[in-house]
């Protein structure tokens, strides 16, 4: 299951896929001697943040994954929380990732932040230097665990995700190489509140 970024970059490369949107209407009949029948032929089940997920997907991609030989469960991200409104958090893709990996047992691929699949690729494509790079994001877990998992400096902004608060509790582990409110603040002021948490 996933949203329309992922149907549109698997179109460009070829990629038969379903799954998307289209079968967020699916109920799957489980009345006596009913069943979900899958496509052997799969080889990979790709989970990224999925507004339509449902029990038809869940047990689709589990079938895959448990009855066909060398399919891949492939996640996007494991985000506990995402930010759909302003009004609260939501669930994000890593509760659809661990139904998943609840009826699987099985651990994901994960592909996007903090995996190093992206860095190592952009960084021999383009012969990038890793320090000379700063990962600028909102989440600890995700952008900033890239930039130090990947040695690449990193800056958190709490405009986001994490408060200042959080940043500084002692129960985080995780820390960036420099924080400050909001990314606006490079580009209004001169003297904009860059902290470092060396």
């Amino acid at each position: 299951f996933r949203g329309g970024g992922i149907q549109e970059e698997l179109d460009l490369i070829g990629v038969p896929h379903f799954g998307g949107p289209e079968d967020g209407g699916k109920i799957p009949d489980m009345g006596p001697g009913c069943k979900v029948d899958h496509d052997p032929d799969v080889g990979a089940v790709v989970v990224g943040f999925d507004r339509h997920v449902n029990y038809y997907k869940i047990q689709y991609a589990q079938l895959c994954i448990n009855e066909n030989p060398g399919c891949e469960f492939i996640a996007t991200n494991t985000d506990a929380v995402t930010h759909l409104t302003d009004a609260q958090e939501w669930a994000g893709n890593g509760s659809m990732v661990g139904a998943i990996k609840g009826c699987t047992g099985q651990e994901p691929t994960v592909v996007g932040k903090p995996s190093p699949l992206m860095i190592d690729y952009l960084c021999d494509k383009l012969g990038l230097e890793r320090g000379k790079i700063c990962m600028v994001g909102d989440r600890l877990d995700t952008d900033i665990l890239f930039g130090t998992d990947n040695g690449l400096k990193s800056l958190l902004v709490l405009s986001g995700v994490t408060t200042e608060d959080k940043l500084l509790s002692q129960e985080n582990t995780i820390t960036p190489d420099f924080y400050a409110d909001s990314i606006v603040d490079f580009f209004i002021d001169e003297n904009a509140k860059v902290e470092t948490t060396a």
